[in-house]
């Protein structure tokens, strides 16, 4: 079968310690079965070690931080347009989709680039700040949540949350504080990182299960594949992990995703008590770094994303293999100075 060839560019390089999903969505694109994928890396830093991975990404180009603003993100995406006829942009930062999803419209009728994402209130409706709201909304359970401003808001909202709580940025990072004191200290870093509003949840026990999945944006849960996390980094990260067979949390998945119209991909923490309840904890609005997990049991949810942004069919999965394990590794990759020099002074490589 010949391959239709496509140009998709790709966020999310960052393949560290806290990795971007970026190279496990181009994995899954470089083993599709029905598009032949020429992979455009975007990046924020030069140091992201997707620059110089040769063997996945074709070519890259940074562009502006999303701080920068809209203008200069677009005058960027359509420099890079007019040499590579991007077929298809997917991002892979929560911080930068707000800007991604304002241009999605613009990006298809100036450029012909297609996206497949939510639009703006379906985003906002599932952010840290509101996710009490959207589990009630879309009949699921969900830790109380507080959002916060200044540090003297602690002390009263410990007391109705009780501790331990858990201390969450508005776009990454979360901690565990079991006194006033440690959510303090929590407040200060996380928010020096990542800018405020900060979040404190109710602390929920249990094992957490995480959910990759994607939505086609008329109520469909096209796939779906659930996983359990067998080692966890400092930084709360899965280094392992398990698939899982599990019909509720498929049936509770496709629920969320239905009445929510949800449209791309997604990931959806929760925790499951002694109880066997589930609690919400997330809903990351981009597919999750372990995604490539998905690929081994069947289901290649980067691919499926791509034939729907470009208008063709894609029949909901109907199936997956619990059982399969992934094992994050890291290696040292050989990088000539020369090569950084070049996507340092001229952007490209």
């Amino acid at each position: 079968m010949n391959k239709r060839k496509v140009c998709v560019a790709v966020s999310g390089l960052n393949n560290i310690d806290s990795p971007g999903p970026g190279i496990p969505v181009i994995r899954a694109l470089k083993e599709s079965a029905e598009f032949d994928v020429r992979i455009i890396g975007l990046s924020y830093e030069n140091l992201e070690p997707g620059l110089y991975m040769h063997d996945l990404v074709d070519k890259s180009y940074s562009i502006p931080l999303p701080s920068s603003g809209m203008d200069s993100l677009l005058q960027r995406l359509a420099y890079i347009h007019s040499i590579e006829k991007l077929d298809m942009i997917i991002p892979n930062f929560d911080a930068e989709l707000h800007s991604f999803i304002k241009l999605g419209s613009r990006l298809k009728t100036e450029f012909g680039i297609a996206t497949f994402m939510p639009d703006l209130e379906t985003f906002e409706s599932r952010h840290k700040s509101v996710l009490f709201e959207f589990g009630e909304k879309n009949g699921v359970i969900v830790p109380k949540a507080k959002m916060i401003y200044t540090p003297n808001e602690i002390y009263k909202v410990g007391q109705e949350l009780g501790y331990p709580l858990v201390v969450k940025g508005k776009y990454y990072d979360a901690s565990i504080a079991a006194t006033p004191e440690q959510a303090v200290n929590y407040f200060h870093k996380i928010s020096n990182k990542w800018g405020l509003p900060i979040i404190l949840q109710e602390f929920v026990s249990g094992n957490e299960v995480n959910v990759t999945a994607i939505g086609d944006g008329n109520g469909n849960c096209i796939g779906a594949v659930p996983m359990r996390k067998l080692y966890i980094t400092d930084k709360g990260k899965a280094w392992a992990g398990i698939s899982l067979l599990d019909e509720e949390l498929i049936d509770i998945t496709n629920r969320v995703i239905g009445n929510s119209k949800w449209r791309g991909g997604c990931e959806l923490e929760f925790i499951k008590t002694k109880e066997n309840k589930y609690y919400l904890l997330e809903m990351n609005p981009r597919f999750p770094a372990w995604v490539y997990l998905a690929v081994g049991c069947g289901q290649n949810h980067p691919e499926a994303l791509v034939k729907m942004a470009l208008g063709l069919e894609q029949k909901p999965f109907e199936s997956y293999e619990s059982g399969k394990l992934f094992v994050r590794y890291s290696f040292d990759q050989i990088v000539s100075l020369s090569e950084y020099e070049k996507i340092s002074t001229l952007g490209e490589l």
